[in-house]
């Protein structure tokens, strides 16, 4: 009888998370089982590690270090970022600043954020040597492209990702680094890109010449920092490529709409000044989510109808024809219908 209860548990278990799968729904499991991502329209997400923090130094007024290892970890190129799972459950992304050939450790920096949403405040009040942290990826929506001539922008905490670009060039490519921050003592890895060759290398502690930059035909321009650096070098050069873990959320020219919630029979009104994710866990607070800036994917759900304006910095355009992110997400349509 113990081994029929067993099999029917086991049975009834996978089953629900066959359900669970197929229904976008968290399921607690009956046993502690190994965390996995859940597979999504054209590309798998990739999935969760278990990480040990052996390294946390500071590397500039404000920025912490952190180095994460394990054993035969997945290969990255410049530009990659992990999704780093806080304590609290809060998730965030830091752009890989270390060796891509190094697969025993990633390495990522993150700035203090006075008046940011905790993730960053988590990391430096609570992450320590000797804890274990959750990761996933590494992710690249920054990649370096091939290119007759770089122009590297980078602000402060942006750094991250273009160094390890600028690390990687052949030692007779054309590229130019332009560096800046608030003052020398706020910018990490200042010692190391000063290294780099100061006829190509220009840092500025304040306000920076971008009328000052050119970038002839042939030359990729790659920026990461502050939104409004980002905002100026883009006037400056549209073709200009950016990386930015900040949320663009502004209600400006917003307009109310409603979202059927079809499993649960439910419809809601999203206002102007609010979200889907915000109007949907009114009615259904176990909703899962977590970043809210739409980069970490949590709140994932598939469209089965009405036309989505997608504000997320991570689905693919073959996930975006029947799934978007409801933390940022909206309807271009009076109308959307969820599969919630």
């Amino acid at each position: 009888m113990t081994k029929l209860r067993t099999v029917a548990l086991v049975a009834g278990a996978a089953l629900l998370a066959r359900r669970a799968l197929r229904r976008r729904i968290q399921v607690s499991p009956l046993w502690p089982m190994p965390a996995l991502e859940v597979p999504t329209s054209g590309r798998p997400r990739s999935r969760a590690l278990r990480l040990l923090v052996t390294s946390r130094r500071t590397v500039a007024d404000g920025v912490v270090q952190l180095r994460l290892e394990g054993q035969d970890l997945p290969r990255w190129e410049p530009g990659a970022h992990l999704d780093l799972v806080l304590p609290s459950g809060l998730v965030r992304q830091y752009s890989l600043c270390g060796d891509p050939e190094d697969t025993s450790s990633y390495t990522v920096a993150t700035r203090l954020v006075e008046d940011g949403r905790g993730g960053s405040r988590e990391v430096h009040e609570q992450v320590r040597e000797g804890m274990e942290l959750e990761v996933r990826g590494p992710r690249n929506r920054f990649p370096l492209v091939g290119a007759e001539s770089y122009l590297f922008v980078a602000g402060g905490i942006g750094i991250t990702p273009l160094l390890a670009m600028v690390r990687t060039l052949p030692k007779d490519a054309d590229w130019r680094l332009l560096y800046a921050g608030r003052d020398r003592a706020s910018m990490p890895f200042l010692e190391e890109v000063e290294k780099l060759g100061l006829d190509r290398v220009t840092v500025v502690a304040g306000r920076p010449d971008l009328d000052a930059l050119e970038a002839g035909e042939g030359t990729a321009v790659y920026c990461c920092g502050p939104e409004g650096l980002m905002a100026a070098v883009a006037a400056r050069f549209p073709d200009v490529r950016l990386e930015r873990f900040a949320p663009r959320m502004s209600s400006d020219g917003n307009t109310e709409f409603e979202v059927e919630l079809r499993c649960s029979g439910r419809t809601l009104t999203v206002p102007a000044d609010s979200t889907v994710l915000a109007a949907v866990r009114r009615e259904l607070p176990d909703t899962a989510y977590s970043c809210e800036q739409g980069f970490c994917g949590t709140c994932q759900q598939r469209v089965l109808e009405g036309e989505v304006e997608h504000r997320d910095e991570l689905l693919t355009d073959e996930e975006r024809a029947d799934s978007m992110l409801i933390c940022v997400s909206r309807a271009r349509s009076d109308r959307l219908v969820i599969d919630m």
